[in-house]
C-alpha cells in the first residue's frame, strides 16, 4: 500500500495552497497516467491533490477566434462540444479517437498536455495550431512550452488552467494507431493557418515537433507528394518493439500525404 494523503480541492486558490505547503504533492486530473505509474511503483508523491472538479478549470468557450478549453475538460467532453467541433473540427475529431471510451470520458485535456506523453495526440493539435497553455502563474505558447520527452515548461507548483487554442476550420489530424494501447505509432496534425501550412508529429519517440522542411514545401506552392521526399531529420525518430526509427519516419510522410488528401475534416 502507498502511504499518501487525497485532498479534493474546492477552488484552485486551495489547490496552489497544497502545492506551496507540500512540496511533494502531485497534481490528479483524470489519473489515466499517474495511477498506472503509482501502482508500478514509479512515483510516491506524499499528496495527491484532486484537480478534477476545480471550477477553474472547467468550461468550453469561444471568444472572438479564441477557442478556451479548461484543463479539467475530458477528452469525451471536448470530442462532442458543439463549440469545439464549430471553431475546431479537427479537434473534436482528434480528441474522440483517444483511447476507448473509459479513456476518453476520464482523461482530460490538461492532464494529457502537461505529461507531454511522445505518442499524445494533444500536444500536436496544440502546436499545429499555435495555442497557448495558460497556467496558473502565466500564458506560455505550446512553441515553448513542450520542451522534451516527458518534459514541458511547468514549474514546481504551477499547473495548466486551460488552453487557448486560435480558431482553424482547416485542418485535419491523421492517427496510424497502436491497435492495442491506441496511442500514436505516428499521429500528424495539419493546419492551414492565417500565417500557412503547419504540420505537427507526435509518436517519433523523441516528443513532439513541427516538420518545418514539408511545410515549407506546401507554402511555397509544392504538392502533397513532394513530402515524400522532403528532408526529415532521422534524429527525431527513435525504435521499439513497435517499430523501427526508418519505419515511423515513413509514417510520417503516410500520414502528413494522407492528412492533406483527406483535406479539413468537416464542422
Amino acid at each position: 500500500m502507498l502511504d499518501l494523503r487525497y485532498t479534493r480541492p474546492e477552488q484552485l486558490e486551495h489547490a496552489l495552497a497544497l502545492f506551496t505547503e507540500d512540496p511533494d504533492a502531485q497534481p490528479l486530473s483524470g489519473g489515466q497516467t499517474l495511477l498506472p505509474v503509482l501502482r508500478a511503483r514509479l512515483a510516491a508523491p506524499s499528496r495527491l491533490v484532486d484537480l478534477g472538479r476545480l471550477p477553474e478549470l472547467k468550461g468550453i468557450t469561444r471568444e472572438g477566434d479564441l477557442l478556451h478549453i479548461g484543463a479539467a475538460e475530458t477528452h469525451a467532453a471536448v470530442a462532442a462540444d458543439a463549440t469545439v467541433r464549430v471553431a475546431i473540427p479537427a479537434l473534436a475529431q482528434l480528441a474522440g479517437g483517444i483511447g476507448d471510451p473509459q479513456v476518453r470520458h476520464r482523461g482530460t485535456i490538461g492532464g494529457s498536455i502537461a505529461n507531454n506523453d511522445p505518442a499524445a495526440c494533444y500536444p500536436s493539435a496544440m502546436l499545429a495550431l499555435g495555442a497557448s497553455i495558460v497556467t496558473s502563474q502565466r500564458s506560455v505558447s505550446a512553441a515553448d512550452f513542450f520542451t522534451g520527452l516527458f518534459a514541458t515548461a511547468l514549474q514546481p507548483g504551477e499547473i495548466i488552467v486551460r488552453v487557448a487554442i486560435p480558431a482553424c476550420a482547416s485542418a485535419r489530424y491523421v492517427k496510424l494507431a497502436n491497435p492495442a494501447s491506441r496511442f500514436a505509432l505516428v499521429g500528424v496534425f495539419h493546419a492551414q493557418t492565417a500565417s500557412g501550412h503547419r504540420l505537427a508529429v507526435t509518436g517519433a519517440g523523441t516528443g513532439v515537433f513541427r516538420w518545418t522542411e514539408g511545410e515549407r514545401l506546401l507554402d511555397s506552392g509544392g504538392h502533397a507528394d513532394g513530402l515524400t521526399d522532403a528532408a526529415l531529420d532521422q534524429n527525431r525518430f527513435t525504435a521499439d518493439l513497435h517499430g523501427s526509427a526508418e519505419y515511423r519516419r515513413h509514417l510520417v510522410r503516410v500520414a502528413a500525404k494522407r492528412a492533406l488528401a483527406l483535406g479539413p475534416v468537416a464542422a
